[in-house]
């Protein structure tokens, strides 16, 4: 049959060969200006300050939340205080146990070598273990103050960052709802999928952690040096040249790590996409038995990512044994200054003990830097690729001064319209005019890639013209709203998508305050309600995944019916007709005949009917318009339109009478 050897795909990017075009980088690619050529922008901590900012919006969450870690880390640096009265107090017990126990003159020049009283020496070996009991109840208090507080920091934390991560995703959402279709022409569906999913769980996961763990280390830090200056200045003096150490290692591994993670992002993106892909095309897998071929293409991905992972791993292998050497350099120092000051009576064995606690406190955060780096330098890649789409421009928006198109009669011009793809490429349409009176039927003809599909994407803006205007009711598309220009035009592609729900909540998409007596007379005219209603549940059944358990004729359909609900001035119907058998095509169109009356309606068709009833069809070639007029005008003026005619429209003329003989009595049954 020649009739579809006209046939012509209409998705965004395979409708004209000119617009074939690389869809990001072979490894992941680019998804807005994070990648091109160069390959992908190196990362900053400074988005990562951006990110952050987010937190802003919930400050009463983030007040309790770091209000909390406030606290608790007073609590935590009090304890080191009592275990050196503890110390202390069991040292001078020992002492006052063994003076207690000499005779009683030597008690009383020991009492004077003290500067105090046998009674007192008495009274406080006695009060020793009541000050110890006080000192550990102490201890477990403010335990118990730190962990109660613990909780409130870590609960309000986790609590602001899925807010935060609620915020990113339902952002990232409207943004790419709302980006151009040459955006999505240029990015791969799984790169958009793993910014909204894993990017920003990497964000939420330091907001959560990171941050609180980050800006609790700098508290803990700051506060101990301040303790132990004023404890022993000349001890903390031996650690402060270790701290320069491990700020220099926390720079050199953040610089190291962060390209490490933005390969890793890159290859989770492009595993990501072989899977979506996979998973959407199933059935083309395996009617082409290729799985072997797929499964080998995931391997190979999945290992690349696998290595890249033990990269990462293998870096961080390092710092975490550099980091505590450097801790335990301090240590050694302390326990060797601090040891000659014991021995030389100006530092008692509690101060010692207080100073090694406070001591951990400086080295519990330098030991926490490969964790914090870990975080921050996944959140700050991540952040990154989550800012390159919110801050994409769009190439379709409203002007400051768009107005609102109402009342609209719709008459459509195309005033010498040139339109590229990708600047400096080749013109899909070149110097295109003509115009359509309202209520006229346009068809469009042409062999694959002459520009039908790109013409009725310029009209909704989909894409705006490169050079000329479109003009609806005299208005520049690009003067007008986008929301009302597209609230006038009723589209039927010839690729059907479907949404979960039912039956009815597909017809009613576009207009979801619609009664049932609505959606069953738009059925009726779509030639859809006889299927549906033999459904067990009607109008009430569930749709599978893109309409799976629906044929194509029966989802096309379906998205006719929902098209017809919006009652809209324009109507594009794309090959509409494509997935039904001539019965259930001649059931719809005589349908179209009348609903299409009073409204502009353009038409890519295949079949002879829809030529037939056009008012004007326009024949393109090569992005220009060849021919244009009424089918019996054609015949005997356009040569090319004559050969289209001939070699693949003829024959559904013949099957013409057949359905109109008694055929449509099947229009009802599912093609």
């Amino acid at each position: 049959m020649m009739r579809r050897a006209n046939r012509h795909a209409h998705s965004p990017g395979a409708a004209d060969p000119a617009r074939a075009k690389p869809r990001g980088d072979a490894r992941g690619g680019p998804a807005g200006r994070g990648g091109g050529a160069g390959g992908p922008a190196r990362p900053s901590f400074r988005v990562l300050g951006r990110a952050i900012g987010y937190v802003g919006r919930y400050r009463r969450l983030a007040s309790l939340a770091y209000g909390s870690l406030f606290v608790a880390t007073l609590a935590q640096l009090v304890v080191p205080q009592l275990v050196q009265k503890i110390i202390d107090r069991i040292v001078r017990g020992v002492t006052l146990g063994q003076i207690v126990g000499l005779p009683p003159d030597a008690q009383t020049a020991a009492a004077q070598g003290l500067h105090t009283t046998v009674a007192q020496l008495h009274a406080d070996r006695d009060g020793a273990t009541q000050a110890l009991l006080g000192a550990m109840v102490a201890i477990v208090v403010f335990a118990a103050v730190r962990a109660l507080f613990a909780f409130g920091q870590q609960y309000n934390a986790e609590r602001v960052s899925h807010n935060v991560a609620f915020d990113f995703r339902n952002e990232l959402f409207a943004k790419i709802q709302r980006l151009s279709f040459s955006y999505h022409d240029r990015n791969q569906t799984g790169q958009l999928m793993i910014r909204a999913t894993d990017d920003v769980e990497k964000v939420r996961l330091f907001l959560g952690q990171g941050l609180v763990m980050a800006s609790q280390s700098f508290l803990l830090l700051i506060a101990t040096l301040a303790v132990l200056w004023f404890s022993n200045s000349s001890l903390t003096l031996v650690i402060l040249p270790i701290l320069p150490m491990a700020f220099l290692v926390f720079l050199a591994f953040g610089a190291i790590v962060q390209p490490l993670f933005m390969r890793v992002q890159l290859r989770i993106s492009r595993l990501n996409t072989i899977l979506q892909e996979n998973v959407a095309g199933l059935r083309v897998v395996r009617a082409f038995a290729r799985e072997p071929e797929e499964q080998v293409r995931f391997a190979q991905s999945a290992d690349d990512l696998r290595r890249q992972l033990i990269r990462v791993a293998g870096t961080f292998s390092f710092l975490f044994p550099c980091v505590m050497m450097i801790a335990n350099l301090g240590q050694v120092a302390v326990l060797y200054f601090g040891g000659r000051q014991i021995i030389q009576g100006t530092l008692t064995l509690g101060e010692w003990q207080k100073f090694s606690l406070y001591l951990a406190y400086v080295f519990f955060p330098i030991g926490q830097l490969g964790f914090i780096i870990n975080l921050m330098s996944q959140a700050a890649v991540s952040a990154q690729r989550i800012f390159e789409i919110l801050d994409t421009r769009n190439d379709i928006g409203n002007k400051p001064d768009a107005i609102e198109l109402a009342g609209l009669s719709g008459r459509v011009e195309f005033d010498d319209v040139t339109f590229r793809y990708f600047a400096g490429g080749d013109p899909v349409l070149s110097h295109v005019s003509f115009t359509a009176e309202a209520g006229q039927t346009i068809a469009l003809l042409g062999a694959t890639g002459s520009g039908k599909t790109t013409i009725i994407n310029l009209l909704p803006r989909f894409y705006d013209a490169t050079e000329g205007r479109v003009l609806v009711d005299g208005h520049d598309v690009r003067d007008v709203t986008v929301e009302s220009l597209r609230a006038q035009i009723g589209i039927v592609l010839q690729e059907t998508t479907l949404f979960g729900g039912t039956i009815r909540d597909n017809i009613a998409y576009g207009k979801p305050e619609a009664t049932m007596d609505q959606i069953v007379a738009v059925a009726k005219a779509a030639a859809a309600h006889d299927f549906i209603v033999e459904f067990p549940l009607g109008y009430d059944t569930p749709v599978a995944e893109r309409g799976s358990t629906l044929s194509g004729g029966q989802k096309q359909r379906i998205a006719i019916a929902r098209a017809l609900l919006m009652d809209p001035r324009i109507l594009i119907l794309d090959d509409s007709t494509s997935s039904v058998d001539l019965a259930t095509e001649y059931c719809i169109q005589n349908a179209l005949v009348s609903l299409m009356k009073g409204r502009t309606s353009f038409v890519i068709a295949q079949r002879i009917s829809t030529v037939l009833n056009a008012d004007q069809i326009l024949v393109l070639d090569q992005g220009r318009i060849v021919a244009r007029g009424n089918h019996e005008s054609l015949l005997e003026s356009s040569e090319h339109y004559a050969e289209i005619y001939n070699s693949q429209l003829v024959d559904d003329s013949t099957h013409a009478p057949e359905v109109a003989a008694g055929v449509p009595a099947k229009a009802g049954m599912a093609p």
